[in-house]
């Protein structure tokens, strides 16, 4: 089960109280104040692990509580600090705080770290208070209360190139053709109800990541459809791929119309560099490419990805777009 939208509890743990202590030895009568300070209650933090790839287990676990610090203790004793707790989280995540809407950060690559709530300090025992003219202190310090948040967690999928069209348009064939992902493919609307990923192998080790996203209907943006569901998912892909099947009844309007909805949903997301991809050509059984208005595209391509037409002109075009963006980003 693809789950990309959760929310979840976390409590950071308190400090531990401060001791009050004096120091009794048969040849030490005059001792003196030695109460520990409390330990510091566990940090929560959130970390990016590659081997993850939906945010499932907190469906089944919705509250995560750091321990708490041990109290201070007499002979000057320092409570043990709480124990830390790491929630683990696919590569691509954006943690939000759910009750102020106030966007935490992000974890994008294997192995960031970012802390979430913090743990309370450690109160301070009586001897600190000791001064000058405050030989014997009593006085004690309770632990700091650890941060407590409840943590919208979403889900945005990294990849390299977005494949975007309305249902059947082709995008689950051509993903399984082009690489080794094994999307569901069927013959009616709506076979794809989550995010697939599939890495596409060219020669020398030339690899890139390539999403297949749920069909984009009219009014997608406004919440009809899939579309809005996973919408999200393109953000994060360098270039997208806007599939029209050759058999659509107004090529020019289906292109007018996906793009206008991934305008709609984002203005900095319909900047992003993309091409025009005419899908089952099989079907003419010839090589035929539509003439569309597409100023903004890279390029025009037909393909059929079960008769392996016109793939290997398109992958390369992919793979030349991305290095171009590359090489300018670097």
């Amino acid at each position: 089960m693809f789950i990309d939208l959760v929310t979840v509890r976390v409590s950071a743990g308190t400090g531990g109280s401060g001791c009050t202590s004096f120091r009794r030895e048969k040849f030490a009568p005059m001792g003196g104040p030695d109460g520990g300070d409390g330990g510091k209650g566990g940090d929560v933090y959130v970390r990016a692990d590659s081997n993850l790839a939906t945010l499932l287990d907190y469906t089944y676990r919705d509250h995560w509580e750091a321990e708490r610090g041990e109290h201070g203790m007499g002979s000057n004793k320092t409570g043990a600090s709480g124990d830390d707790v790491t929630l683990p989280v696919p590569p691509g995540t954006v943690i939000r705080d759910k009750d102020t809407g106030e966007r935490l950060g992000e974890v994008l690559a294997h192995g960031d770290t970012m802390l979430v709530a913090k743990g309370g300090r450690g109160g301070k025992g009586n001897a600190f208070f000791v001064t000058a003219t405050h030989q014997a202190p009593r006085e004690w310090q309770p632990g700091e209360e650890g941060q407590l948040r409840t943590l919208e967690l979403e889900l945005k999928l990294i990849a390299d190139v977005g494949l975007v069209g309305q249902p059947n348009a082709g995008k689950s064939t051509l993903l399984s053709v082009i690489s080794a992902a094994r999307p569901k493919i069927a013959d009616y609307p709506f076979t794809t109800l989550q995010p697939n990923l599939g890495v596409v192998q060219l020669s020398d080790a030339r690899t890139f990541v390539v999403a297949d996203i749920p069909g984009i209907i009219e009014g997608a943006h406004e919440g009809r459809g899939l579309g809005l569901q996973f919408l999200r998912h393109i953000e994060r892909t360098r270039l997208l791929a806007f599939l029209i099947p050759i058999d659509a009844m107004d090529w020019q309007a289906e292109y007018d119309q996906l793009r206008h909805e991934v305008r709609q949903h984002s203005a900095a997301l319909a900047a992003t560099p993309h091409c025009v991809v005419f899908t089952k050509l099989d079907l003419l059984g010839e090589q035929y490419i539509p003439e569309i208005s597409a100023p903004e595209a890279f390029g025009l391509f037909a393909i059929s990805a079960p008769a392996r037409m016109g793939l290997d002109e398109l992958k390369a075009a992919w793979w030349s777009k991305l290095l171009e963006m590359r090489k300018t980003a670097g």
